[in-house]
């Protein structure tokens, strides 16, 4: 049975759960009048990864289709009766199609999360808790979020029905109050006069009939205000426990996350969602604080005292403030980090956003936010005191650091997107022992202050970015990205900043390092590449996963015999693989993890003209083809680096070379790099009437195969401990040869 078929069967509870679930995002209109089409198109079992360009399509399709299913849809409802739900659908997708137009992932994303949800809600109800929909993006505490947040509505809506009785029924006392006092005084005029009128009687009478009906009412109102008071107190218990799930763990999850997708993990990111329920924490925080100072005005206008107990009202009214402050500050968040690399003087961007501004019309008085620069010791400085703040300390001068928030009413954000930042000066501190500059993190420091309420709270808010490192040169790059990688992977929620483990065990040094191969060169390093790379960093002394990998190994220490380190060895055969060979290695047609050795060992065995593609042990960024030939013997040609290949491409310099028939183990080398061969041109010039040359790939003739003189001046090794012999190549053009 349909999904949307099962949660209409759902009982009453269940229902308004799901209910709660839609939202102005996403109307459940739109969920129930394409049902089966949104089903279709959103519950596809696969994983929605932001890079893949296939990806993207199918998303940036289905949500312009659904755009036109809805329009469809509405403009079919032509009978009066459902002129009200055609409205309510065209209103729709106006606003989704100007809000998500620009980013279609944020919307199917969103669409996906509800199905989620729906979803987990209907097999509970159904007593299944075996899981869920694949490949879903809301965690199980989004639920229960979503679950806590509607009792809290209900909750707010029945204190204030209660609030406004309670009103009712002390102004029903202050009339009967006020009636008997004049009885009062129409006794005390009869008393005085002579002789007594036979009317005295009858009104102490009346006076004591209604003394007993305001006792009755003063002890009602005192049950009636202490039982809303602990209501209140409950309703502030639930808020701060909701508001611990969604700052404390889903924003923090969030951040986390967003950390983790600077070393290229996947960020599909749920920050609407999470804005949604601070939107609506905030407006029941208000809600529950106004109900508070209403109770507390009720009061002043008649004082009755609780037996036993001392006044509640302070403290929660404190608690509630305190509740509301502390949503404010933690949701004035970065949306779009910093770069971590930041080099002086380029141009850099970074955005901002107060999630819960819309709600408690902070942008009414558009607050200005400002951003400087902070080293790791003011950051403790400011977490520790808030020091920083006051005195506006900073490390370095940033152009163009200032701007105003701007309240987008599509999207329903207040942010700023400061798109011409610069950092001009940077003040470094003194280095100890093996530190050097790119050790050193930063961090932006974002700060603003606005007011609510009409004036009636003001607030200081500031956020930090991710660790910067900051460079003054492109040489620098490499170990600049090592600090920050490490940090991204490596660090805790909560840290000191900006402190990191020295020591990590190697499977998650392994996963942090596939990871940041996948995202770069667009697959991911498998269990042999691994192990590649753990007996390189251990420098061959690899034992199990859990081994400890620290930081000097991974990037301060010179691997053996080598002038560079693992990190430097590791990030230059990125680079080369995605500026030159990404095609390729997607297609897993070059190996590259390979030792010398074990690369003899696969190819001797195999047929003459077989090679492999491997990285260079010996020259940073550089990839060596070798070859079998016909006696058996292994030759590697010397390491092609990415100024070679921006000369001519890997795959015409194997084009070239004639005796290379098989890429191992027995795939035609035509079958596997036609596709990335240059197409031939010899054509005349239409502009100067010259022939363009063509460069050709060559290396020796007695290295094909047919004859062996190591000693030939083009027989050379970086390496000469080596005992594959290295060969040198060269280009082969009409008038020009290139060595």
């Amino acid at each position: 049975m349909a999904l949307w078929a099962q949660a209409q069967q759902l009982p009453e509870n269940c229902l308004q759960q799901i209910r709660s679930i839609y939202g102005e995002h996403f109307p459940i209109e739109i969920r129930h009048t394409l049902a089966a089409w949104i089903e279709e198109k959103f519950l596809i079992d696969t994983e929605i990864i932001g890079d893949n360009p296939q990806h993207e399509q199918y998303v940036a399709n289905t949500i312009t289709s659904l755009f036109n299913e809805i329009e469809t849809k509405a403009n079919s409802f032509t009978n009066p009766e459902f002129f009200l739900t055609r409205i309510k659908l065209s209103d729709a997708a106006r606003f989704l199609q100007l809000r998500y137009s620009s980013n279609p992932m944020m919307l199917f994303n969103y669409i996906r999360r509800c199905l989620q949800t729906e979803n987990q809600i209907v097999m509970r109800a159904n007593g299944d808790t075996s899981g869920g929909l694949p490949h879903m993006l809301m965690s199980n505490s989004g639920v229960e979020i979503l679950q806590q947040l509607d009792v809290l509505r209900h909750k707010t809506q029945e204190t204030g029905e209660k609030v406004r009785s309670m009103e009712s029924e002390q102004e029903a006392f202050a009339l009967h109050y006020h009636e008997c006092t004049k009885i009062n005084a129409q006794i005390q005029e009869h008393q005085s006069q002579q002789p007594v009128s036979s009317h005295l009687q009858q009104l102490q009478l009346r006076k004591t009939n209604m003394e007993m009906q305001l006792s009755e009412k003063i002890a009602h109102l005192v049950q009636v205000r202490m039982a809303l008071i602990d209501d209140l107190k409950k309703t502030v218990q639930l808020l701060s426990k909701v508001q611990s799930m969604v700052l404390d763990d889903e924003l923090i999850r969030w951040k986390r996350e967003q950390q983790l997708a600077g070393n290229g993990a996947v960020f599909n990111g749920n920050l609407d969602t999470i804005q949604e329920w601070c939107e609506c924490l905030a407006e029941n925080i208000w809600i529950t604080r106004q109900h508070l100072k209403d109770i507390e005005r009720l009061k002043q206008k008649l004082n009755l005292e609780s037996p036993g107990g001392a006044d509640m009202l302070p403290q929660l009214l404190s608690e509630v403030t305190q509740i509301l402050s502390a949503l404010v500050t933690s949701t004035f968040i970065i949306e779009k980090q910093p770069p971590q690399v930041m080099k002086t003087n380029t141009r850099f961007t970074s955005t901002v956003r107060l999630l819960v501004g819309g709600k408690l019309n902070v942008n009414m008085t558009p607050p200005q936010v400002k951003v400087t620069i902070i080293s790791e010791s003011q950051a403790n400085v400011l977490l520790k005191s808030d020091k920083l703040a006051k005195n506006g300390e900073a490390s370095g001068e940033i152009l163009n650091n200032t701007g105003t928030m701007e309240y987008q009413q599509a999207s329903r954000q207040l942010s700023v997107s400061f798109r011409n930042m610069q950092l001009k000066k940077i003040k470094r501190a003194e280095k100890k022992g093996t530190e050097s500059v790119m050790d050193e993190k930063f961090s932006l420091f974002f700060q603003s202050q606005f007011s609510v309420g009409g004036g009636e709270l003001m607030f200081q808010v500031w956020t930090l970015s991710l660790p910067v490192v900051v460079i003054v040169h492109g040489n620098q790059e490499p170990h600049a990205w090592a600090t920050v990688t490490w940090d991204n992977a490596f660090s805790e929620p909560g840290r000191p900043p900006f402190a990191v483990p020295d020591k990590v065990p190697w499977n998650k040094v392994a996963e942090m390092l596939s990871l940041k191969f996948r995202s770069t060169t667009g697959r991911s390093l498998n269990e042999d590449n691994l192990r590649f790379l753990a007996d390189k960093a251990f420098r061959g002394s690899f034992t199990d996963n859990n081994q400890l990998l620290s930081w000097s190994q991974f990037c301060k220490e010179p691997l053996s015999e080598r002038n560079f380190t693992f990190w430097e060895w590791f990030y230059a055969v990125m680079k080369l693989t995605r500026e030159h060979l990404k095609g390729p290695w997607v297609e897993g047609l070059i190996l590259g993890f390979v030792r010398k050795k074990d690369a003899e060992d696969m190819l001797q065995r195999l047929t003459s003209g077989t090679f492999l593609l491997r990285f260079s042990d010996s020259e940073l960024g550089g990839v060596t083809i070798a070859w079998v030939s016909e006696n058996s013997e292994v030759f590697m040609i010397q390491p092609f680096t990415s100024k070679d290949f921006a000369i001519r491409s890997l795959a015409d310099r194997i084009k070239d070379l004639q005796h290379l028939s098989f890429l191992h183990p027995n795939i035609c080398k035509e079958t596997a790099f036609m596709k990335y061969y240059t197409p031939d041109n010899h054509q005349v010039s239409s502009t100067n009437g010259y022939v363009k040359p063509s460069l050709i790939t060559q290396v020796p003739p007695m290295y094909t195969g047919y004859q062996n003189t190591p000693q030939h001046s083009f027989m050379q090794s970086p390496d000469p401990s080596r005992d594959t012999p290295s060969v040198v190549s060269r280009y082969d053009s009409p008038g020009s040869n290139y060595y």
